[in-house]
């Protein structure tokens, strides 16, 4: 009996793989019914055993779209991919982020046109990809349309102000990229969040904020250290205080190591913002350049900041100089405009501003940028506060775009804050002046009736396009500023 069996399975066997292979030709000759389910049956006498069916199904594939990278604008034709947001097999959707890219003016995040499956990306990480050429495979779905427009190309960190919506029952929520992945990794609804950004943007912070309250977590501020130094009266008294029982640490004398160089030289292209800062430079000081420096008494500025920051602080913003310091330019460009145009290459021709976008270099994780506040004539000193926080934050998240870097007019560099006083700005093309602010210091200055008093004083140093803008010129747009902020009781005069 149980030979019987297993001669039966073998007949079995080998009538379904004869079958099998007849419906597989069959299956490549005819290509139109390959969605078709392919089914047969089989029946024999020998023995007991019979087989009823067999069915199989032809996997179907979508069509597999290329692609290509978008012309991001400003006449960049190449950019370096910076951090990929997705791996081949991954399935994006539509507007979902594919990678990050940095070209020489900012960085961009790449989003998808199509739902699929990612099948193949082109580059590598910190690879230079070409404007126009394939960035990724993507394998559509079969029953959706595969829209033939221009990829999308969305830019959390620079981008104009209509992108980044998303639509949540017919509300708009303004929120970039990193930030809706941010809410998406922990589950939080954009339409449950309040956005202090501007026009009601979503920030980083509010989502932290959101996810702190859903958690009852509290979200310390950075501790800052303060170091305090003791005169040496202060030190004999401390170590008189100092208990008897508690015994000198005993510190083994340093260890002198001669040090062993083991390094290679490595060489490396420009690439990104080096390699914009090496182009800008090199067209820069091609201008000639004309100086001049001088010092600012900020003793009253400082006492006004002082009392406004609480207030300011109860509008949760955070109120430095630097808004008075743009707040006054802006006022001297009104009556200096010549300080707020542009030269053309030839230099046959200048453009007269009409607005006050004032430049601020920021020493950012992605290095020297100069993002610029917009339309300063038109805001109050509160106003450019805001938007400066927005700024840095932006620095400090390496999201600053080339919306935020474009279009400036006049520069202010606050080299103060790292440190050093005088410094020799180089102007940035096509605007034909920049000032550098020093940091600020208590020095010793005689006041109106002779008497040394302590004063609150900043250096600033201002570089001009001398083929457009005299030495007279400058100076007297240093005078006013100065006096503005010496002063800043007179801005509100001149305040509209």
């Amino acid at each position: 009996m149980a030979a019987v069996t297993r001669g039966s399975f073998t007949v079995l066997r080998r009538l379904l793989t004869q079958q099998y292979r007849g419906q597989c030709f069959r299956l490549q000759s005819v290509r139109s019914r390959a969605q078709q389910p392919i089914s047969f049956s089989c029946d024999t006498n020998v023995g007991t055993m019979s087989c009823r069916m067999l069915h199989t199904t032809v996997a179907s594939r979508g069509p597999i779209v290329q692609f290509k990278l978008s012309d991001i604008g400003e006449g960049i034709m190449e950019v370096t991919v910076k951090e990929w947001y997705v791996k081949e097999g991954d399935k994006v959707s539509q507007f979902d982020s594919i990678c990050e890219v940095q070209s020489d003016k900012a960085s961009v995040t790449i989003t998808s046109r199509y739902d699929g499956v990612i099948r193949r990306l082109y580059y590598d990480v910190d690879a230079t990809a070409l404007v126009g050429k394939p960035l990724v495979d993507i394998e559509t779905e079969s029953s959706s349309e595969v829209i033939q427009e221009e990829d999308v190309v969305e830019t959390p960190a620079m981008a104009r102000e209509e992108h980044t919506h998303q639509e949540i029952k017919g509300h708009k929520t303004q929120a970039t990229p990193a930030v809706r992945r941010l809410a998406m990794e922990n589950n939080i609804k954009l339409s449950e969040v309040v956005g202090t950004g501007k026009d009601g943007r979503i920030l980083k912070e509010d989502i932290l904020n959101f996810l702190a309250r859903q958690t009852g977590a509290i979200l310390p501020p950075t501790p800052i250290q303060e170091i305090q130094t003791l005169v040496p009266a202060q030190a004999a008294d401390a170590a008189a205080f100092r208990p008897a029982s508690s015994p000198t640490p005993v510190t083994a004398p340093p260890t002198t190591t001669k040090p062993v160089f083991t390094g290679k030289d490595v060489t490396e292209p420009l690439k990104g913002f080096h390699k914009a800062m090496m182009k800008t430079m090199t067209a820069a000081l091609k201008i000639p350049h004309f100086g001049y420096c001088d010092e600012v008494d900020l003793s009253r500025l400082v006492a006004l900041r002082a009392e406004l920051r609480s207030v300011a602080e109860g509008r949760g913003v955070k109120l430095s100089y630097m808004p008075f310091f743009i707040k006054a330019a802006s006022l001297c460009l009104l009556h200096f405009p010549i300080l707020n145009a542009s030269v053309d290459d030839s230099c046959q021709n200048i453009t007269y501003k009409a607005s006050h976008n004032i430049g601020l270099a920021m020493d950012t994780i992605q290095g020297l940028l100069v993002p610029n506040v917009k339309n300063v004539q038109l805001l109050s000193v509160l106003d450019v506060a805001l938007e400066l926080n927005r700024l840095q934050a932006l620095g400090s998240a390496g999201q600053l775009g080339t919306s935020h870097l474009s279009g400036g007019t006049f520069t202010l560099s606050n080299i103060g804050s790292i440190g050093g006083t005088y410094a020799k700005p180089v102007i940035l093309p096509p605007e034909v002046a920049i000032g550098a602010l020093g940091k600020i210091q208590v020095l010793p200055r005689f006041d109106g009736g002779g008497q040394v008093v302590p004063a609150h004083i900043m250096k600033v140093s201002w570089s001009a396009d001398h083929r457009v803008i005299d030495g007279a010129t400058m100076c007297r747009f240093s005078n006013l500023w100065r006096g503005y902020l010496e002063n800043p009781a007179s801005m509100v005069l001149d305040l509209k």
